[in-house]
């Protein structure tokens, strides 16, 4: 075989694609931090929310209906415009209040966000999804005392450990990508929940 086509063959074998996809999202993640986490926040997001709903269309067998798009959309939007954006800048302010020589400091950081961050985002998100289906406010905040304290108790139960492992051993600029890919099954609960 020749040099080129043997070498063709190689990168084609092991992945040729997935570490140039790879070196292409670590260029953008360094040269655009904020907008690349934002992307991919917006994409696993939707994805999150298809998937909810292939779930369910699987759950009801016999009934055929549709894929409803506006879901997608609407976790794309909340992913593109809050989870990415929020969850890069309280990654950095954690590491910036918590330094990582202070004692107990993943501990304390895990803590910030499971009783602080963890909360506010849960209803930011519930608030964010009623207004995005069209909901008034009063709508919303009925949605918000129905759904907000099933879902925080859940988030606490699959979160903490997730945000442990993430806050204190995967690199600050990835801990929003490993959230993104745990939330793709998480947005699959939460859109279970109607929303």
């Amino acid at each position: 075989m020749a040099p080129a086509v043997s070498k063709l063959w190689a990168e084609a074998r092991f992945g040729a694609l997935p570490r140039r996809a790879l070196a292409q999202y670590l260029l953008l993640l360094r040269l655009y931090p904020v907008l690349t986490k934002a992307a991919t926040s917006g994409v696993l997001s939707a994805l999150g929310n298809f998937l909810a709903q292939m779930i369910e269309k699987m759950r009801k067998k016999g009934n055929s209906a549709s894929l409803d798009v506006s879901g997608p959309l609407r976790y794309a939007v909340f992913g593109f415009f809050f989870t990415g954006p929020l969850s890069h800048y309280f990654y950095l302010l954690l590491e910036h209040w918590i330094p990582s020589e202070v004692p107990l400091a993943g501990v304390r950081r895990l803590l910030l966000d499971r009783l602080l961050f963890a909360p506010a985002f849960l209803l930011l998100f519930f608030l964010i999804m009623n207004l995005l289906e069209g909901q008034d406010a009063v709508a919303a905040v009925a949605a918000v005392r129905v759904h907000f304290w099933p879902a925080l108790t859940m988030n606490w139960r699959v979160w903490t450990p997730v945000q442990f492992v993430n806050i204190n051993y995967i690199p600050l600029q990835f801990r929003v990508l490993f959230a993104n890919l745990v939330a793709l099954f998480w947005y699959a609960y939460l859109a279970s929940l109607g929303k």
